[in-house]
Protein backbone atom coordinates (compact mmCIF):
# COMPACT_ATOMS: atom_id res chain seq x y z
CA UNK A 1 0.00 0.00 0.00
CA UNK A 2 3.03 2.39 0.60
CA UNK A 3 4.25 1.82 -2.60
CA UNK A 4 1.30 2.33 -4.41
CA UNK A 5 1.01 5.65 -2.60
CA UNK A 6 4.21 6.68 -3.90
CA UNK A 7 3.69 5.53 -7.07
CA UNK A 8 0.13 7.29 -7.90
CA UNK A 9 0.16 9.67 -5.00
CA UNK A 10 -3.61 8.38 -4.31
CA UNK A 11 -4.76 9.30 -0.57
CA UNK A 12 -6.92 6.33 -0.66
CA UNK A 13 -3.79 3.94 -0.36
CA UNK A 14 -2.68 6.11 2.42
CA UNK A 15 -6.06 6.13 4.01
CA UNK A 16 -6.34 2.85 4.32
CA UNK A 17 -2.70 2.22 5.61
CA UNK A 18 -2.97 4.68 7.89
CA UNK A 19 -6.21 3.56 9.44
CA UNK A 20 -4.49 -0.11 10.28
CA UNK A 21 -2.39 2.33 12.49
CA UNK A 22 -4.63 4.63 13.66
CA UNK A 23 -5.16 2.86 17.25
CA UNK A 24 -1.17 2.63 17.27
CA UNK A 25 -0.47 6.45 17.03
CA UNK A 26 -3.59 7.32 19.39
CA UNK A 27 -1.59 5.29 21.94
CA UNK A 28 1.40 7.14 21.39
CA UNK A 29 -0.39 10.22 21.93
CA UNK A 30 -2.42 9.75 24.64
CA UNK A 31 1.02 8.00 26.42
CA UNK A 32 2.25 11.84 25.62
CA UNK A 33 -0.04 14.38 25.67
CA UNK A 34 -2.01 12.68 29.01
CA UNK A 35 -5.27 14.14 27.46
CA UNK A 36 -8.08 11.94 25.36
CA UNK A 37 -9.17 15.38 23.25
CA UNK A 38 -5.81 16.08 22.05
CA UNK A 39 -4.96 12.43 21.28
CA UNK A 40 -7.54 12.65 18.66
CA UNK A 41 -6.68 16.12 17.38
CA UNK A 42 -2.93 14.79 17.20
CA UNK A 43 -3.86 11.49 15.12
CA UNK A 44 -5.98 13.72 12.73
CA UNK A 45 -2.63 16.16 12.56
CA UNK A 46 -0.19 13.41 12.01
CA UNK A 47 -2.27 11.89 8.83
CA UNK A 48 -2.46 15.20 7.63
CA UNK A 49 1.61 15.18 7.96
CA UNK A 50 2.03 12.02 6.13
CA UNK A 51 1.51 13.14 2.74
CA UNK A 52 4.21 14.92 2.78
CA UNK A 53 6.88 13.33 5.16
CA UNK A 54 6.43 10.02 3.17
CA UNK A 55 7.13 11.96 -0.30
CA UNK A 56 10.33 13.38 1.17
CA UNK A 57 11.68 9.74 3.34
CA UNK A 58 12.62 6.76 1.98
CA UNK A 59 10.12 4.08 4.43
CA UNK A 60 11.39 0.61 4.60
CA UNK A 61 9.43 -0.23 8.06
CA UNK A 62 5.74 1.89 8.09
CA UNK A 63 4.76 0.75 11.81
CA UNK A 64 8.18 1.75 13.02
CA UNK A 65 8.61 4.77 11.18
CA UNK A 66 4.81 6.01 12.14
CA UNK A 67 5.39 5.34 15.92
CA UNK A 68 8.53 7.43 15.86
CA UNK A 69 6.82 10.19 13.66
CA UNK A 70 4.30 10.33 16.39
CA UNK A 71 6.75 10.54 19.51
CA UNK A 72 8.11 13.35 17.84
CA UNK A 73 5.16 15.28 16.53
CA UNK A 74 4.11 15.01 20.93
CA UNK A 75 6.65 16.03 21.79
CA UNK A 76 7.26 18.64 19.82
CA UNK A 77 3.87 19.73 20.90
CA UNK A 78 4.76 19.04 24.57
CA UNK A 79 8.09 21.86 24.11
CA UNK A 80 5.69 24.29 22.17
CA UNK A 81 5.81 27.93 23.97
CA UNK A 82 1.86 27.65 24.85
CA UNK A 83 2.11 24.42 26.79
CA UNK A 84 5.36 25.64 28.83
CA UNK A 85 4.20 25.92 32.24
CA UNK A 86 5.37 29.23 34.32
CA UNK A 87 5.95 30.38 37.37
CA UNK A 88 5.84 33.97 38.62
CA UNK A 89 9.24 33.64 41.02
CA UNK A 90 8.63 35.23 44.06
CA UNK A 91 11.65 36.22 46.44
CA UNK A 92 10.05 34.24 49.33
CA UNK A 93 11.37 31.03 47.80
CA UNK A 94 14.59 31.94 48.43
CA UNK A 95 17.02 32.02 51.39
CA UNK A 96 18.23 35.05 52.32
CA UNK A 97 22.15 34.55 53.05
CA UNK A 98 21.99 36.06 55.85
CA UNK A 99 19.13 33.66 57.44
CA UNK A 100 21.49 30.67 56.41
CA UNK A 101 24.88 31.74 57.05
CA UNK A 102 25.83 32.94 60.59
CA UNK A 103 27.73 36.41 59.89
CA UNK A 104 31.27 37.03 61.41
CA UNK A 105 29.95 38.82 64.43
CA UNK A 106 27.69 36.16 65.66
CA UNK A 107 30.25 33.55 65.01
CA UNK A 108 32.65 36.09 67.40
CA UNK A 109 29.97 36.31 70.27
CA UNK A 110 29.47 32.51 70.39
CA UNK A 111 33.67 32.29 70.70
CA UNK A 112 33.47 34.93 73.44
CA UNK A 113 30.93 32.92 74.78
CA UNK A 114 32.57 29.95 75.04
CA UNK A 115 35.57 31.61 75.90
CA UNK A 116 34.19 33.12 79.09
CA UNK A 117 32.40 29.74 80.39
CA UNK A 118 36.19 28.61 80.23
CA UNK A 119 37.72 31.47 82.00
CA UNK A 120 34.83 31.25 84.42
CA UNK A 121 36.16 28.05 85.17
CA UNK A 122 39.55 29.25 86.09
CA UNK A 123 38.51 31.47 88.93
CA UNK A 124 38.02 30.41 92.51
CA UNK A 125 34.87 29.05 93.74
CA UNK A 126 34.47 32.31 95.60
CA UNK A 127 34.91 34.95 92.61
CA UNK A 128 33.40 33.07 90.66
CA UNK A 129 29.64 32.68 93.02
CA UNK A 130 30.54 36.15 93.26
CA UNK A 131 30.86 36.87 89.37
CA UNK A 132 28.05 34.33 88.65
CA UNK A 133 25.19 36.09 91.42
CA UNK A 134 26.38 39.89 90.70
CA UNK A 135 26.69 39.75 86.55
CA UNK A 136 24.42 37.15 85.41
CA UNK A 137 21.56 36.90 88.10
CA UNK A 138 21.72 40.73 88.53
CA UNK A 139 22.30 40.59 92.74
CA UNK A 140 23.70 43.24 94.31
CA UNK A 141 26.38 43.28 96.79
CA UNK A 142 24.03 43.08 99.58
CA UNK A 143 22.12 39.91 98.57
CA UNK A 144 25.60 38.50 97.56
CA UNK A 145 26.40 38.46 100.94
CA UNK A 146 23.24 37.51 102.32
CA UNK A 147 23.03 34.36 99.92
CA UNK A 148 26.71 33.28 100.25
CA UNK A 149 27.43 34.50 104.02
CA UNK A 150 30.17 36.17 102.77
CA UNK A 151 31.15 39.65 104.35
CA UNK A 152 30.41 42.76 102.20
CA UNK A 153 33.69 43.72 101.32
CA UNK A 154 35.00 40.08 100.78
CA UNK A 155 32.07 40.13 98.47
CA UNK A 156 33.26 43.36 96.72
CA UNK A 157 36.53 42.28 96.29
CA UNK A 158 35.65 38.76 95.06
CA UNK A 159 34.08 40.66 92.10
CA UNK A 160 36.84 42.88 91.19
CA UNK A 161 39.31 40.70 91.46
CA UNK A 162 36.99 37.85 89.65
CA UNK A 163 36.03 40.77 86.27
CA UNK A 164 39.96 41.31 86.14
CA UNK A 165 41.11 38.01 86.31
CA UNK A 166 38.37 37.28 83.34
CA UNK A 167 39.58 40.10 81.73
CA UNK A 168 43.65 38.71 81.58
CA UNK A 169 41.53 34.97 80.68
CA UNK A 170 39.87 36.55 78.00
CA UNK A 171 42.79 38.67 76.76
CA UNK A 172 44.66 35.40 76.22
CA UNK A 173 47.34 35.79 78.60
CA UNK A 174 47.82 32.84 80.97
CA UNK A 175 48.54 34.39 84.58
CA UNK A 176 45.47 34.54 86.74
Amino acid sequence: MLAAFKQSGDVNFLSTLYQRYMDLVFGVCLKYLKDSEKSKDAVMDIYMELNTKLKLHEVDNFKGWLHVLARNYCLMKLRSPKNMKTTEFSPNFMQSEENVHLNAEHLEKEENFKKLEDCLGTLTSEQKQSVELFYLQNKCYNEIAEITGLEWNKVRSYIQNGRRNLKICMEGKTEI
